[in-house]
């Protein structure tokens, strides 16, 4: 991709939330407006590297997009006459002003209440994850299926569906009120760290990351932030997207094997991403009102500072993750506290906190708590156990990168 073609998608991705939320507040149809900004977003990808930008990209994709759902409207003009008269009643002057991208007025800068929306309660995580992707990041359907490793032809009706509930539920663009915005808030949240994890560490497929994902996240997140700068734990989840990406060029070797973070180059760190991170993080917790993304981000913030694995600050990591917990329990903090034991108080400890969680069906039979004891096992002095405990972790992945990486620990203890 050229570097002119990568500054078009971009612009195109700002653009995106407003257009749509513009369009929207207008005619009150998100199914049949999301479809018209999609197309408009296609036809500007398509024209804009050749031709240029124009002077008001916003304004652009609203009068192209205001003209695509005109023409959804006729099309079922005899079914759905009264739709198209409302389209069609809408005065000229109105398509160009405001430009979406030129309006003064934060407060109709609807992106904050598309996130919601999005975000439906009556969806699943995964449709809320793909129909967030597609309104609000400008990702086409086909890029959201890559990016999944499912057929496109699934994410469309995924992607259908979830439009479905959301007119069935009532799609107007309407903020939650006071009482009902930090839940829904969280959910939104939830949602951006959810993308963000598939695309740092893929759960299926030959690559151990995707990329587009991750930077998507990081890119709403920021959006996110912008729009509800006072709210702490959002500050806490962009901070803990900056110092965990900060890491992804050291995380695979030249034949894209995976490397764990105790084996990093960490002059291959992104050192602007942890300096920015470090420093949202250490204004963000004297804020008070501590949230479990602003703990993972002080445990992100502990690792990226230390100049070598050696040099980590276990003990504060671990106080860390027994205040991480004590916010709810979870599974796979408990694991990750497990390692925290045992660089603390010796393998055994830690191997005796994930004896508890073999109990738990949640992690049973998961990989990553194979691998883990494998892991402490190899530093408890017990090659052979671990040895087991790797293969083992090889066969329940479903990640090809990570399957070859246990299978070769597993090889060098035997």
């Amino acid at each position: 991709m050229t570097a002119e073609r990568a500054g078009v998608e971009e612009l195109l991705r700002a653009c995106a939330p407003r257009v749509l939320g513009a369009l929207v507040r207008r005619h009150g149809d998100f199914y049949g407006c999301e479809d018209a900004v999609q197309e408009a977003l296609i036809a500007a990808a398509r024209q804009w590297p050749e031709q240029g930008v124009p002077d008001r990209p916003g304004g652009w994709l609203l009068a192209v997009a205001h003209r695509k759902y005109v023409d959804q409207v006729r099309s079922e003009a005899a079914r759905r006459r009264r739709e198209d008269t409302v389209a069609v009643a809408t005065p000229a002057a109105e398509l160009l002003a405001p430009a979406a991208d030129e309006a003064p007025d934060t407060d109709r800068d609807d992106s904050l209440a598309l996130l919601f929306l999005c975000c439906h309660r009556d969806l699943s995580p995964p449709s809320r994850i793909a129909l967030t992707l597609r309104a609000v990041g400008g990702l086409t359907t086909a890029q959201i299926a890559a990016a999944f490793l499912v057929p496109e032809a699934t994410m469309a009706q995924r992607i259908s569906r979830a439009k479905q509930t959301v007119r069935a539920a009532g799609d107007s663009l309407v903020l939650p009120g006071a009482g009902d915005r930090a839940p829904r808030l969280a959910e939104v949240r939830h949602v951006l760290y959810l993308v963000f994890n598939e695309g740092y560490t893929a759960s299926g497929g030959e690559e151990l990351t995707a990329p587009e994902l991750s930077s998507e996240a990081i890119r709403l997140a920021r959006l996110l932030h912008r729009l509800v700068p006072e709210d702490a734990e959002t500050a806490g989840l962009l901070a803990l997207m900056l110092l965990t990406d900060a890491r992804r060029a050291a995380r695979t070797g030249p034949h894209g094997e995976l490397v764990p973070l105790a084996e990093q180059d960490r002059s291959r760190w992104d050192a602007a991403l942890v300096a920015e991170g470090v420093g949202l993080i250490s204004r963000t917790l004297p804020r008070g009102q501590v949230g479990p993304y602003q703990i993972q981000a002080a445990i992100a913030a502990v690792h990226d500072e230390a100049e070598a694995a050696g040099a980590t600050d276990w003990p504060q990591i671990l106080a860390l993750y027994e205040l991480l917990e004590r916010t709810g329990a979870n599974p796979m903090v408990t694991l990750n506290r497990a390692v925290a034991v045992a660089m603390v108080e010796g393998p055994g400890a830690g191997l005796a906190l994930l004896d508890t969680l073999a109990a738990d069906k949640r992690m049973a039979r998961h990989h990553r708590l194979l691998a883990t004891r494998a892991h402490l096992l190899e530093l408890s002095g017990d090659p052979a156990a671990a040895a087991v405990a790797y293969r083992e972790a090889a066969r329940r992945t479903t990640s090809a990168p990570e399957r070859r990486h246990l299978t070769e620990r597993a090889r060098r203890l035997g």
